[in-house]
């Protein structure tokens, strides 16, 4: 029986049934696409009109103005990238739950970050992390190196990932070729990064959120519908092994005995629990707490009661992917084993295109075949606002340091106006050298998308984390320690990450050659050994030099964070200020044509000079953007909220461990 109704069919294709060459070629599928976009660029748009893009301020921390809900949907938006639908479904795919720990571990950094770090951030009136660092070192070479690092960090990890897993989607809807769907993608996600600044990326983030979590929930629905249930669900999967194997081992194609267990062996777990535990901790940490797209939503809240509870409702949110990501991975392992399992390498070439295993196509595979007209149409949107939402963070993130910290540095004189056109036109060669890197993202860790993230991240960032973890709790710190640390986990991470890509790293099938004293060692236990040699390096270097006077550390570490004295900055800012021309005659400005007028608009460029302010007037809103204090009923609030949130936290762990 066929019911329509305003163009949605519920008749679905069984779950065995071969889906068309272009999946989205209804008129339900293409009216559901088009009026997302088309509310999404309203919603930009009116986030463009809005807000004040013409400063700095304005553009990069939508002024400090603010609210918690956004905040927290647009955090919660910006981790969770189109990577996450196609590598977390996937991962879950091939082992099972424990990948949903990534996720989890996320509930306690959240806190951290909100109750520790973001104070801290504040107090120094900061609006990058390169630049809180040169406040509290001093010099310039760990600022422009930790700027570096990190947009290299955005490209390997971030950038690359997302754009070749949204391409995934796009390529198995569509049959588009994989770089003409990323193209055009990123034109329209860059359309409202580059005009609307951080305001318009965090109102289209919250917009996005909505749709993903209810996008998700329909598909969720579907898919335990298909198969009975949960406790169906996991008879089903346990024996989800592929009809083809060849002389391949069984231990390659036949699900871990451990699918539906967090904690796993120490040893032999392909997660094991003390680098879940550990391990991702310190990941979470580089990402959570230092890394410039998730501090920077925190920068432009209102007040600290804001800040914390947008990131506790983040952190509800993030309970979430185990439900809506990884099981339905898994799942997708149950309805179509052959595909998604496969296990022989031309078989796995013939199905994706990759011969190192096709668990990526996990969950596109189920939306595309699973989800009625419409819906199929809607969930398409989901994938392109996760892709849009990530890249539009990352992109806005990645021009603010490269603005502030870097080009600000090469050209002290540079204009506000010029300042914000160098930031958008860095976005381009971002996108480019991303781009080139994703025929490496498509092999790597057995083509197990999220695995690929997490070990670059291990590699990375431990030293990252452990320098700033040092910066805010221990002012005996200085920049000699910090840097010659930072130089000497950068070297040994490098080591490893490179020796990994130079031999592969294989598969099940075909195990990579690489020796068992670099690459033996997983890769969140390798983050943790990383992460203690550079802590003894900082602090051994630090102790053995000289160390930094308080006058320069007031508001910029733990144990000073109250001090009301005045800092001595241990370096001048590097801008040099627009001389002041207010003594001069007045002349009349030729009035603008009206393409200037078109371009100012678009791009937030005021035809008219900000009033000068007076130096009380300046005293006062430097101390609106560093103030810290918050109403001793909504500290409750959020304090009591944190509590119930860990408690949350635990319980999912114990149940589900």
């Amino acid at each position: 029986m066929t019911w329509e109704y305003f163009g949605f069919s519920l008749v679905r294709s069984s779950s065995n049934t071969t889906k068309t060459d272009s999946a989205i070629n209804n008129p339900a599928d293409i009216s559901v696409i088009v009026i997302y976009f088309v509310v999404v660029l309203a919603v930009g748009i009116w986030a463009m009109v809005r807000t004040n893009r013409s400063t700095v301020g304005g553009f990069f921390l939508a002024g400090r103005s603010m609210v918690w809900w956004p905040i927290g949907a647009s955090l919660f938006a910006s981790n969770i990238g189109s990577g996450h639908f196609v590598g977390l479904a996937g991962t879950g795919a091939a082992g099972g739950i424990a990948t949903g720990g990534f996720e989890w571990n996320a509930l306690v950094v959240v806190i951290i970050l909100g109750w520790l770090f973001v104070p801290i951030y504040i107090k120094a009136g900061v609006v990058t992390m390169p630049e809180y660092l040169k406040k509290r070192f001093g010099g310039q070479r760990i600022r422009i190196y930790l700027s570096v690092l990190s947009l290299f960090l955005y490209i390997f990890t971030k950038i690359s990932a997302d754009m070749f897993s949204g391409a995934i989607f796009i390529k198995q809807a569509l049959d588009l070729n994989i770089y003409v769907a990323v193209v055009l993608l990123l034109l329209i996600t860059a359309l409202y990064t580059v005009t609307g600044g951080l305001a318009a990326v965090i109102y289209t983030d919250t917009l996005q959120t909505i749709i993903m979590v209810v996008g998700s929930f329909i598909l969720m629905g579907f898919a335990f519908n298909e198969v009975g249930g949960y406790d169906n669900f996991q008879d089903l999967y346990m024996n989800a092994t592929p009809t083809v194997v060849g002389n391949v081992s069984a231990k390659c194609y036949t699900p871990r005995p451990d699918s539906f267990h967090i904690f796993r062996d120490p040893i032999t777990g392909d997660l094991p629990w003390p680098g879940l535990i550990f391990g991702l901790t310190i990941q979470a940490a580089w990402y959570w707490c230092t890394d410039q797209v998730i501090v920077q939503r925190c920068l432009s809240a209102k007040n600290m009661s804001h800040v914390k509870a947008g990131c506790i409702l983040c952190g509800y949110l993030k309970l979430l992917p185990m439900f809506l990501m990884v099981m339905p991975g898994m799942i997708s392992r149950v309805l179509y084993t052959d595909e998604v399992a496969c296990v022989v390498p031309q078989v796995c070439k013939d199905v994706c295109d990759t011969e190192v295993g096709c668990t990526n196509i996990a969950y596109p595979k189920m939306v595309l075949n699973l989800m009625p007209d419409g819906l199929r149409g809607l969930m398409l949107s989901v994938m392109l606002a996760s892709l849009m939402s990530s890249l539009t963070s990352i992109f806005n993130s990645a021009s603010t340091l490269f603005t502030m910290d870097i080009y600000a540095r090469i050209r002290r004189k540079a204009s506000e106006k010029e300042l914000m056109i160098a930031g958008r036109l860095f976005i381009l060669v971002l996108i480019g050298i991303s781009i080139a890197w994703i025929p490496i993202v498509q092999t790597a860790q057995s083509g197990q998308l999220f695995d690929y993230i997490q070990s670059v991240t291990s590699y990375l960032a431990p030293p990252i984390a452990a320098v700033f973890t040092l910066a805010i709790f221990c002012k005996r710190v200085n920049e000699q320690g910090a840097f010659y640390g930072l130089l000497i986990g950068l070297a040994i991470g490098l080591a490893r990450m490179l020796t990994e890509f130079a031999y592969g790293t294989g598969s099940c099938v075909q195990p990579s050659n690489c020796p068992d004293i670099i690459c033996g060692v997983h890769y969140l236990y390798f983050g943790l050994i990383l992460f203690g040699i550079s802590l003894i390096v900082v602090l051994g270097i630090s102790l053995m030099t000289k160390p930094i006077d308080d006058k320069h550390l007031y508001r910029l570490c733990w144990s000073l964070r109250n001090s009301q004295e005045e800092r001595i900055d241990l370096e001048a800012d590097d801008r040099i200020e627009e001389p002041d021309n207010s003594m001069d005659i007045d002349e009349p400005e030729a009035e603008p044509s009206c393409w200037r007028k078109a371009y100012n608009c678009f791009c937030g460029f005021e035809e008219k000079k900000a009033p000068k302010l007076t130096k009380e007037q300046e005293v006062e809103l430097k101390k609106m953007m560093t103030d810290t204090t918050e109403q001793p009923l909504w500290r409750n609030v959020v304090n009591a909220n944190a509590i119930i949130l860990l408690t949350v936290c635990v319980f999912f762990h114990g149940f589900f461990g």
